[in-house]
């Protein structure tokens, strides 16, 4: 699995041609020709989501009582 800097390259590579209205993604020396915008969208929606669970939590703190 690609780490969150490669991904966030990705992203990054991938908004730029949409926003320029290319089809045509090159990124680390990988080249990626989408059909469709609605096909760029489905893979920034992805890389998004990957991003997101990428988030680890470190520490969880329960706090409990007796109601005493």
């Amino acid at each position: 699995m690609a780490d969150r800097d490669q991904l966030l390259a990705w992203r990054e590579a991938l908004l730029r041609a949409r926003y320029a209205g290319t089809r045509i993604v090159e990124c680390d020396g990988r080249k990626v020709e989408y059909r469709s915008d609605s096909e760029m969208a489905s893979a920034l929606a992805d890389l998004e989501r990957r991003l997101g669970t990428n988030a680890r939590i470190t520490q969880v703190r329960i706090n409990s009582s007796k109601g005493v």
